[in-house]
């Protein structure tokens, strides 16, 4: 491999089950980038909420966002795709209708929830937790309702909108969702992801974690042949087809690791990516040195 870019999902991959990121995989990073590698994120989360998580001290060389809609390299916005007002009213009217648990990304603000909505948004993060919702999805959830979205009246007209994130504690509600997504593309052009059988994310036409790779790749001067990325769901899937090398993590599903170029040996739980990035980019230039 001659990889120079590489580029990292959060969620299952960076981020543990409990959503916490490892001191571990920042003194990786660090090194990586002292060789001279770029290292990038590359997530369905917000760049807000990627900065929220991250420990004090945690850089990277950008931040492809929100599936590729909003890209950030330091404090400079490289690029932001926004979803139309008309197409944001539209869906959280369906989503209304069909009680199904939304969160609305405004740029550069937390996010939205509509207060008249708060009574089957609640219930969606009820506990228990179902058994078949992975506890880092159930507590995302559940923090966002407490703390993260703000209840509003009326809808911002001004703001900037990067996503919607739908979920539901059954995937049976969440799949006739898809299905209403997928009649409603029959009049409007957007894109959907998901991440997990209970999500699933709505963003602008052609936009994917790929496509906001491929900017920042343009933006550095690099190509194509020179990425790497590491992932474990779905939303990786264009971010997989796109570059050169492709990792799914140990704990990614079969049908990830089946498409990968390498599976990591370790968990996110047992810090697999800093422990394939150190053997991969790291140890062997060590063993070489000496």
């Amino acid at each position: 491999m001659k990889t120079k870019a590489i580029f990292l999902d959060m969620d299952g991959t960076v981020l543990d089950s409990q959503n916490k990121v490892s001191l571990t995989i920042k003194k990786v990073i660090d090194r990586l980038r002292s060789q001279g590698l770029y290292v990038f994120i590359a997530t369905g989360r917000s760049a807000m909420e990627v900065k929220s998580l991250v420990p004090k001290g945690f850089e990277v060389d950008g931040i492809v966002a929100s599936n590729g809609m909003e890209g950030h390299i330091n404090d400079e916005i490289l690029f932001e795709h926004s979803l139309p007002l008309d197409l944001v009213e539209t869906i959280i009217a369906e989503a209304r209708k069909k009680e199904v648990y939304y969160e609305l990304f405004p740029y550069n603000a937390p996010r939205i929830m509509m207060a008249e909505d708060q009574a089957f948004i609640e219930r969606a993060v009820e506990d228990p937790k179902p058994e078949e919702v992975e506890i880092n999805e159930w507590l995302s959830r559940k923090q966002a309702v407490r703390q993260d979205i703000v209840w509003t009246e009326t809808l911002p007209e001004q703001a900037g909108y990067s996503k919607f994130y739908f979920f539901s504690r059954t995937t049976g509600h969440i799949d006739e969702w898809k299905a209403e997504l997928e009649r409603l593309k029959e009049h409007t052009s957007f894109t959907t992801s998901t991440s997990s059988s209970h999500n699933v994310e709505v963003m602008s036409a052609g936009i994917n974690k790929a496509s906001g790779i491929k900017e920042m790749v343009e933006r550095y001067n690099l190509s194509q042949e020179d990425t790497l990325a590491v992932g474990d769901s779905h939303n990786d899937l264009p971010m997989f087809e796109y570059v050169h090398h492709a990792v799914a993590m140990q704990n990614a599903a079969d049908d990830i690791k089946a498409i990968a170029d390498e599976v990591t040996e370790f968990t996110c739980d047992e810090d697999g990516v800093a422990a394939y990035l150190e053997h991969t980019f790291l140890k062997n230039k060590a063993d070489h040195k000496a």
